[in-house]
């Protein structure tokens, strides 16, 4: 399937439009996905048994817990590298470097980094580390669906679905695979509010705003991006668009304020200034750059 196309050929039907992160955003799935099923396949496919409680120390802070949070998973490897080879807990255990001078490469070359992706490349190249990194997010796939369902959106999200569908048009911008991200929707019966859903087969988040917007004469200043994470405030910057962060651990004040003031705002054309800019103080506040460890 030609994805970027797909995003392309989205009509413009309303003038306004909100793009929506999923996980740990809409859902509360961020703790079950990175603890229950990344972290021990990360442990696994990668030799970390010896130092499994600082490998899990370091993959949740990538991952939920820093202003690395909600990156794609691929680039969380990288990250994590780089954060075990200079903590000398993992030498002292005997655990090498990882290896991901392939990783890098691939990285650098691709921007559909996903699952599809990285197969092909695997079955052209052979290369042992991108076959080790495709088992890992393979099983880490296996495992979200086994494990993650039954789980609602956030309070507040449906009555922010709900009071924009007149208004704006919607989407998913997001970097879990589409799958899983087509069922969480559907089985909470709220798929019918968007337009698409676009996750890592689509290309990179900035990319999925980009494509969706492209040629349609929509006003910068009517796109909103929801998100949590730091890379969803950067796919709202690189495209120009507004951001309103859904702040880890205060993600039911977040949705309250997004339904009672943010979307008026947003429709009213008051957003922009001093209230974006109050949400954004705030949102940098909740993430740090650096581990404690350090």
């Amino acid at each position: 399937m030609d994805y970027v196309s797909q995003l392309k050929a989205i009509p413009k039907t309303k003038d306004f439009l909100i793009c929506f992160d999923s996980d740990g955003c809409v859902f509360d799935t961020m703790e079950i996905k990175q603890k229950e099923c990344f972290c021990p396949c990360f442990i696994k496919h990668f030799g970390l048994q010896p130092a499994s409680k600082y490998a899990r120390e370091v993959w949740e802070f990538v991952n939920l817990y820093s202003k690395d949070r909600g990156c794609n998973r691929f680039l969380a490897v990288k990250r994590a590298a780089e954060l075990i080879s200079k903590r000398k807990v993992f030498a002292e255990r005997n655990i090498r470097p990882l290896h991901v001078k392939s990783l890098e490469k691939w990285l650098n070359e691709e921007s559909k980094l996903g699952n599809p992706a990285l197969d092909a490349k695997v079955k052209a190249s052979g290369d042992e580390e991108l076959t080790k990194l495709l088992a890992w997010s393979k099983e880490v796939n296996a495992r979200i669906a086994d494990m993650v369902y039954g789980i609602p959106p956030f309070p507040g999200v449906i009555d922010v679905l709900k009071a924009a569908q007149e208004k704006a048009a919607m989407m998913v911008v997001s970097q879990t695979p589409i799958e899983a991200l087509s069922r969480e929707w559907k089985e909470n019966n709220i798929a019918h509010y968007l337009s698409i859903i676009a996750g890592q087969e689509h290309g990179t988040k900035t990319e999925h705003i980009k494509y969706a917007v492209e040629g349609k004469n929509y006003d910068l200043k009517k796109i909103l991006m929801v998100g949590d994470a730091p890379g969803d405030f950067k796919a709202a910057k690189a495209n120009n668009t507004l951001f309103f962060p859904i702040i880890p651990g205060e993600e039911e004040k977040s949705w309250a304020e997004l339904a009672s003031k943010g979307l008026k705002k947003f429709f009213n054309g008051t957003f922009t200034g001093e209230y974006q800019q109050n949400l954004l103080d705030e949102f940098d506040k909740a993430l740090p750059e650096n581990p404690q460890w350090k």
